[in-house]
């Protein structure tokens, strides 16, 4: 895999790779990326989420705000996001402090979701106990019935948050493994960059 152009602007940079990852993509989930927030006992959780968008603001996730990594990110915004794109030979790590968007924002995201994925939403509580999974399936279809002929509209919980970030770091995979890394750190609102060994 050939090492692309450096640029001074790393969100530049994961843009062109993040478009580049969802060509030809082998995943049925083509933007997840693993966020990891910090839980009440100091340690890292991780899990796989749906990037919705890239800017100059951050990066951007959608969540049910009262969901395991909703409350950790409201008593610590430091989170960390990983793209791993196996098939372009790519990876990105991102450190930054995500903040809540807008319900503005929130309402945009949420009309771009299906319908079912709108019902399910409302349906379950996330990250709660719940004694048989199998009961959820009636809770959806008695609420599809109820709720037929009307839009689905966003529950107060559910929202999504910008990780703006203040370190990115470019791995460009290689067979015999000197993989480039490339690593962006933000000061003064100006990126430094520099390379690190693999």
């Amino acid at each position: 895999m050939a090492w692309s152009k450096t640029m001074n602007n790393p969100i530049e940079q994961f843009s062109q790779w993040w478009e580049q990852a969802l060509i030809d993509s082998p995943l049925k989930q083509k933007s997840a990326v693993c966020v990891s927030t910090i839980d009440q006992e100091g340690f890292p959780a991780a899990r796989f989420v749906d990037l919705k968008s890239v800017s100059n603001e951050g990066m951007v996730f959608c969540t049910y705000l009262s969901s395991q990594k909703g409350i950790e990110i409201s008593k610590c915004n430091k989170v960390a996001l990983t793209a791993w794109w196996d098939h372009i030979g790519y990876q990105v790590r991102v450190t930054g402090c995500a903040t809540r968007l807008s319900d503005i924002d929130a309402e945009k995201y949420w009309k771009t979701r299906t319908r079912s994925a709108q019902i399910t939403t409302h349906v379950c509580e996330q990250s709660q106990l719940i004694a048989n999974p199998s009961m959820l399936g009636g809770k959806v279809a008695e609420y599809t019935q109820s709720n037929e002929a009307e839009p689905i509209e966003r529950p107060v919980n559910w929202g999504g948050y910008r990780i703006k970030p203040i370190r990115i770091e470019f791995l460009t995979f290689k067979e015999d493994r000197l993989h480039i890394r490339e690593l962006y750190t933000l000061c003064n609102e100006k990126w430094n960059r520099a390379y690190l060994q693999p």
